[in-house]
């Protein structure tokens, strides 16, 4: 019986120690993580839709609490204004969740652009979504306040050849942002002219 408790009290420190390691060793890298994150797989994409802005976006960014969640928004100098966000939303697609970064010109409300982040779809056919500009160039010049929706369910949005639910996955993540700038628009202004 000594033995045994032993054995449990030896388990139970063995456990709280490593815990405690793992929780130093997390809080120690996250900012790194975020930073890896941002600079090879939104990075690219950001750097993209804002193409020909004068300052680096990945640099010039906030975060706002919407409800639970922590939302990073990059800024975006045109023109020598700091008048395009850009942020990430999700839509469901085929394989799964499609993360896409929508930038919306704050003046007018339109959208500069949007980029596929990650998803999970079938190479060759959804995959395209990220790397072919078809279905992203569809949106830009739009008003974000628009309805969303591809031409086999009476929208305006052509959508990839064989990758229909991929493209309505899209939509989705793009109707999403525009609930999210709507909700947040006031607090996006506040920190923008900060």
């Amino acid at each position: 019986m000594r033995e045994m408790i032993r054995l449990f009290v030896v388990v139970l420190l063995f456990s709280c120690v490593s815990g405690g390691l793992l929780a130093v060793v997390r809080s120690g890298t996250q900012e790194r993580i975020e930073y890896q994150q941002l600079k090879f797989v939104k990075g690219p994409t950001i750097k993209q839709i804002m193409e020909g802005c004068s300052n680096d976006p990945l640099i010039d960014r906030f975060k706002i609490i919407d409800g639970d969640k922590e939302r990073s928004f990059f800024v975006g100098v045109f023109d020598g204004k700091r008048n395009v966000v850009a942020f990430e939303s999700f839509g469901k697609g085929f394989g799964g969740k499609i993360g896409v970064i929508v930038a919306v010109n704050l003046e007018n409300d339109t959208i500069v652009g949007i980029g596929v982040t990650t998803h999970s779809e079938t190479p060759g056919l959804g995959s395209r979504a990220k790397s072919e500009p078809d279905l992203s160039s569809q949106f830009t010049g739009l008003s974000i306040n628009e309805p969303f929706k591809v031409t086999a369910d009476d929208g305006k949005i052509d959508s990839i050849s064989g990758a229909t639910i991929t493209s309505r996955g899209v939509c989705g993540a793009v109707v999403v942002s525009a609930g999210i700038y709507a909700r947040l628009k006031t607090k996006i202004m506040e920190k923008v002219k900060a």
